[in-house]
């Protein structure tokens, strides 16, 4: 007859490994006016626009980052200069839009110089896209998160068509090609009207 033993010293089988875990990046929370939280500064600094500036960055590549830091290194300023950078999928991604501490804090921007009274940057929402657009065009990512955004802005602060402008043609502003020769502004224009 067979024997039975008992061997009290038997380990349970290890557990299944556990699936790695997915990380998701994090969005911001979107408004009921579908766009991300994060276009809408905090209610308790926020003021009123009366225009948009666009520009470009006139490199190839860049972010919000790179540009913060080229602007306290290299012109001495507190920070990058724009409210807003769209990016072109090198630094950043294609057509995302970046928020700056400008925007946040609704402070003064550093984008268009030689305004009276400073009247472009202290009343003007400076956004630029990453690109050189003297040599190329935005890409189609960068143009509907730029429509998209200026639309929101319009629509928000009361900003009309007439006060949409690139850089180059901001009234009383330093003479520039920004936001480029081959920028698209009559499309633009096109695409936030009404």
């Amino acid at each position: 007859m067979p024997q039975i033993v008992y061997n009290p010293v038997i380990e349970p089988p290890p557990p299944p490994p556990k699936p790695p875990i997915q990380k998701r990046p994090v969005q911001p929370p979107v408004t009921g006016e579908n766009v991300p939280g994060n276009w809408l500064p905090p209610s308790s600094v926020e003021k009123s626009w009366s225009a948009i500036v666009i520009h470009h960055s006139a490199t190839q590549n860049g972010n919000a980052a790179i540009f913060d830091k080229m602007h306290r290194e290299q012109n001495g300023w507190d920070g990058i200069g724009y409210d807003f950078l769209i990016g072109n999928g090198t630094d950043s991604g294609d057509g995302e839009v970046e928020v700056t501490f400008r925007w946040q804090k609704q402070i003064p921007g550093a984008h268009t110089g030689g305004t009276p009274n400073n009247w472009a940057n202290e009343k003007g929402i400076g956004i630029c896209l990453v690109g050189n657009f003297d040599r190329t065009t935005p890409t189609p990512r960068q143009m509907q998160s730029l429509s998209k955004l200026v639309r929101f802005l319009q629509k928000r602060y009361g900003i009309p068509q007439s006060q949409i402008f690139g850089h180059g043609n901001f009234p009383g502003g330093h003479v520039t090609h920004c936001p480029g020769t081959r920028f698209p502004m009559g499309r633009l224009l096109q695409m936030t009207g009404p």
